[in-house]
């Protein structure tokens, strides 16, 4: 099968033919090219999708990827992220194999198609010129004998009439001659112009024609293998990217796969516990016998004469230190223990010493104490230990710094035409008196780690000192009481309104309100596991070995209330002591 011969007279359609490859070959190249703008379109939206749920850095969402699930989600942003990318390395794939190789073929095509035609046209104007100089012979042969015959027919008359002369008869027989010789002439040229024709129209349709458009028949066909490998490569595109993003399912698969409920379970117990123990049991309190006002933990002393007792409001018990030493002075009327028990339940917690009032103050203007002290003591711990932690890395980096510095200095001090060593004494001066610094700050937080964690029973006086270095606040009234309990049950120290309109009384009465208290009936006995040196205000030293009385167990926040003799009592870390309760004895509870 060959266009030029099964196709000799079609040269226009064929014409059309190709002009409509070239337009589906345009198509497809337009179909390819936007499918790789829908696939850049589609990368972008997954990349911007990813990132929009992707947690910000130094905010509180990027704490909840610690738990396995958000991790999870974390892993298949990440995967989304990578599949995305394989979506364009379609489009880049398709826009360089296909679209612009396409490109540049339809426009060789074009150029080729044209030259084809061109050379068509050309031989068909040939062929065209040869038959209208055809034409032009014949009509003047078909002239000529036409011209003979009417001039032979005039000699034959001329010559036949008796009247004409005979001069006028040889002139008539001369110009047939001239006509006939000319019309024999236009034969030959007829005849000769025909031949050449008839060659050059043999030629042009079995051998001009036939290669011109075996040409285009090759060049079709081409252009038809051509879309179909671009459509094959158009599919392996897509197959090579299948198995990466098979890797991104399978990374997604296996992140939901590593959610462990459990850990999560552990870390939302290690995010909020507060490490305090839960309450005791509410002892019983006869009132069919009069009982004696016991002072506890949940209720403050009553005042002097004429003196109006003073309440505070809240959820969460607390709890008065009471001073070492006691004014004896005469005792006043005791109430009953069910008004002081109603007024236990009515009451709001009571504030510990000015230093919690002065904390408690500063978290109702919204200020973070900077011993954690706000929060219960396993968050306080853990927050303190992150302290450390950070201010061991900024440690470690102004180290570096230094270390490079010094470096740097010797080298200028071996080579001087490199740099003037003096330039960098005071940049290593900062840079160790930042080290002096983080050091100090780090020394005053791994005291109060040390303090939490139950090492140390208290800050100690170097702790306390660095503490005063960068606060410059602390005001001697603050370190006078003792060392308080360092959270509330509830975990916060959030006092009403109320309270504040009441601090100045508090403050000036403070002491006169234990001066009356009758000393608490002991309800146990405790031994000294090691000797403890109680400096600060509400302590109490003791020996390794020594035998005390207990008057008041500990309450969840780590000290004991102890009495020496009948006239020196305190408190005590309850790990520094064992205790052994009186079952029988008013306040002890009863374990089982």
């Amino acid at each position: 099968m060959s266009w030029g011969t099964e196709l000799w007279d079609q040269f226009d359609n064929l014409e059309k033919h190709t002009q409509w490859g070239i337009d589906i070959l345009e198509k497809y190249i337009k179909f390819v090219k936007e499918r790789t703008d829908i696939e850049l379109s589609y990368a972008k939206q997954l990349r911007n999708l990813s990132k929009k749920y992707q947690p910000k850095k130094n905010s509180k969402e990027e704490e909840e990827y610690k738990y396995t699930a958000c991790k999870a989600f974390l892993s298949t942003l990440n995967e989304m992220n990578d599949y995305a990318g394989q979506h364009e390395v379609i489009s880049e794939n398709m826009t360089s194999q296909i679209t612009v190789d396409l490109m540049r073929y339809v426009q060789e095509l074009k150029q080729e198609r044209k030259s084809n035609f061109h050379d068509g046209r050309k031989a068909q104007q040939h062929i065209e010129t040869c038959w209208k100089q055809l034409e032009s012979s014949k009509r003047r042969f078909e002239r000529d004998c036409k011209e003979a015959d009417r001039a032979q027919q005039y000699f034959e008359k001329m010559d036949a009439d008796i009247n004409v002369t005979k001069a006028d008869v040889e002139k008539a027989r001369q110009q047939a001659q001239l006509r006939h010789q000319m019309a024999e002439d236009s034969k030959a040229d007829y005849s000769s112009i025909l031949q050449r024709f008839n060659q050059e129209q043999w030629e042009y349709y079995h051998t001009h024609i036939p290669n011109i458009f075996q040409k285009i028949q090759e060049m079709e066909e081409r252009r038809i293998v051509r879309i179909g490998e671009s459509m094959k490569t158009y599919a392996e595109v897509d197959r090579q990217v299948i198995p990466i993003i098979g890797k991104c399912l399978d990374g997604i698969v296996k992140a939901a796969e590593s959610i462990d409920q459990k850990n999560d379970s552990q870390l939302v117990v290690e995010a909020y516990k507060s490490g305090f123990e839960p309450p005791g049991d509410i002892e019983f309190e006869d009132y069919t016998q009069p009982m004696k006002r016991t002072v506890s933990e949940n209720s403050l002393s009553s005042s002097k004469e004429g003196k109006s007792e003073l309440r505070f409001g809240g959820k969460s018990r607390g709890k008065l230190w009471p001073f070492i030493k006691k004014n004896k002075s005469p005792k006043q009327q005791k109430e009953p223990l069910s008004h002081r028990f109603n007024e236990f339940m009515t009451s709001k917690p009571k504030i510990h010493c000015f230093r919690s009032l002065k904390r408690g103050l500063s978290l109702k203007l919204g200020a973070t104490p900077e011993d954690f002290s706000n929060l219960p003591p396993e968050q306080r711990r853990k927050k303190l230990q992150q302290k450390v932690d950070d201010l061991n890395k900024e440690i470690q980096k102004e180290t570096d710094q230094r270390d490079a510095i010094t470096k740097m200095k010797d080298v200028y001090l071996k080579n001087p035409q490199m740099g003037d060593p003096t330039s960098l004494d005071h940049k290593l001066a900062e840079v160790t008196q930042n080290i002096e610094r983080l050091r100090l700050e780090t020394q005053k937080f791994e005291a109060w780690l040390a303090e939490v964690e139950g090492r140390l029973p208290a800050r100690s006086e170097q702790a306390r000192r660095q503490s005063g270095m960068y606060d410059g606040q602390t005001h001697q009234t603050v370190t006078n009481c003792a060392q308080d309990r360092e959270s509330s049950p509830d975990g916060s120290y959030t006092e009403e309104q109320s309270q504040e309109s009441e601090l100045k009384v508090l403050a000036t009465d403070f002491d006169d309100e234990f001066d009356d208290e009758e000393p608490l009936p002991a309800i146990g006995t405790c031994k000294a596991l090691y000797t403890f040196e109680g400096q600060n205000e509400g302590t109490i030293s003791v020996v390794e070995g020594e035998m005390l009385s207990v008057i008041e167990e500990d309450k969840g926040d780590g000290w004991t209330r102890i009495r020496r003799n009948e006239d020196e009592e305190g408190y005590v870390p309850t790990s520094y002591v064992e205790v052994y309760l009186d079952k029988n004895a008013k306040g002890a509870k009863t374990y089982i």
